[in-house]
């Protein structure tokens, strides 16, 4: 356990992300991990219809995680997370297809959008932390040929994100510029997460 770490119990994180894994690692932020089973299309639906925009409904999938991994564990402090990716006024959701992720690239090619990374914090079903701050990012103008290229290198991992992309992977060859914090681009915005963990008494500081 990290000695900036007050609790006997380490953070849960109700996400089986390897980006989120590895920024609370790289903070010192000890955790757990727990498998909720969430259907985000199903929590997306009925807030789509109603208008909801994309800082709602990012902080709802990241309500609804945090809450699911908070009634695992009774006690424990639990962390959902999500993110959800703006353009031009459209929401845009992790693709199901590699022809839907080759779609979401040309769609986004030659234009800047918004991710919305959104946290949460649950212990015994009482929220008691959340935020969503939005960072921008700009990607070069692509060809089909590259575009098809990009995904044959990428795999599967184009089908695990928001945008069919990682910065953190091959998808940093997709942007040209960015403008927010690194760790809200990956989808867990440290900032934040770290002054209330202070506040909280987790953290040392």
């Amino acid at each position: 356990m990290s000695r900036l770490w007050r609790r006997a119990d380490p953070l849960v994180l109700a996400s089986k992300s390897t980006a989120r894994r590895a920024v609370l690692s790289s903070a010192g932020v000890p955790f757990e991990t727990c498998d909720v089973a969430i259907d985000e299309r199903a929590v997306e639906a009925p807030l789509r219809a109603a208008g909801a925009g994309a800082n709602e409904i990012a902080l709802s999938l990241a309500r609804v995680k945090a809450l699911a991994g908070a009634a695992m564990l009774p006690g424990r402090l639990a962390l959902g997370a999500d993110q959800v990716l703006c353009f031009e006024g459209r929401l845009f959701s992790k693709p199901s297809s590699r022809s839907e992720a080759i779609a979401q690239i040309e769609t986004l090619q030659g234009g800047v959008h918004e991710l919305h990374s959104a946290l949460c914090l649950v212990r015994d079903g009482e929220v008691l932390f959340e935020a969503a701050p939005v960072a921008r990012i700009g990607f070069r103008t692509l060809s089909r040929e590259f575009i098809a290229a990009y995904a044959d290198a990428a795999g599967e991992a184009i089908l695990s994100s928001v945008g069919a992309y990682q910065i953190e992977g091959l998808g940093v060859h997709l942007i040209e510029r960015t403008t927010g914090d690194h760790s809200t681009i990956l989808g867990l915005p440290l900032a934040p997460l770290l002054t209330f963990l202070r506040e909280e008494g987790s953290l040392a500081g």
